[in-house]
C-alpha cells in the first residue's frame, strides 16, 4: 500500500533563500526533525539515517531531478521504498511557497498507524514549519 503526502508552507523569504536552504541535502537534518543524518556517497547518491516513532532506518536515495529555485527530486535505491519531491513558488520578490510531496510504503505496524491516523502529515507540517522559521530568520539577516 504506497501512501502519499502533499504538503505546503507559504514563507516570507524570496524562493532564492528557501531554495538556497533545501539544496543543501546535508543540512536537512537541522530542520527535518526525524532526520538524523545524511551522508554524500556521490554528486546525486546519500545514506540516510532517519529515526521516527517506533521505526529507525537507514537507506540510499539518489536525486532524481534539480532544477534550481523550482524543484528537488529524489527516490530510494535500497532500503525503504520512498520517493519525493520539494518545489519551490514565488509569491512575490519575498515571499514564496515550497510544496513536499512524498510517496512511501509504510512498513510494520507503526508505520502503518502513522499513516492511516495522519501521524505522517503531522510530522511533515511540523518540519515545514521549521524549515519556516530557518527561511525566514535567514531572510531576515541577509
Amino acid at each position: 500500500m504506497t501512501t502519499s503526502l502533499l504538503e505546503a508552507v507559504d514563507i516570507q523569504a524570496p524562493v532564492s533563500v528557501s531554495w538556497n536552504l533545501w539544496q543543501d541535502v546535508e543540512r536537512w537534518p537541522s530542520f527535518l526533525t526525524h532526520v538524523q543524518h545524511v551522508q554524500r556517497v556521490d554528486g546525486t547518491t546519500f545514506v540516510w539515517q532517519v529515526s521516527l516513532p517506533g521505526a529507525h532506518k537507514e537507506f540510499v536515495a539518489e536525486l532524481t531531478e534539480v532544477i534550481p529555485e523550482d524543484r528537488i527530486a529524489w527516490r530510494t535505491t535500497e532500503g525503504v521504498h520512498h520517493a519525493g519531491v520539494v518545489t519551490f513558488h514565488r509569491l512575490s520578490d519575498t515571499h514564496s511557497r515550497v510544496t513536499l510531496q512524498i510517496e512511501y510504503d509504510p512498513a510494520g505496524f507503526v508505520e502503518h498507524l502513522g499513516a492511516l491516523t495522519n501521524l505522517d502529515a503531522v510530522l511533515a507540517n511540523y518540519d515545514l514549519g521549521q524549515f519556516q522559521t530557518m527561511a525566514e530568520r535567514e531572510a531576515a539577516e541577509s
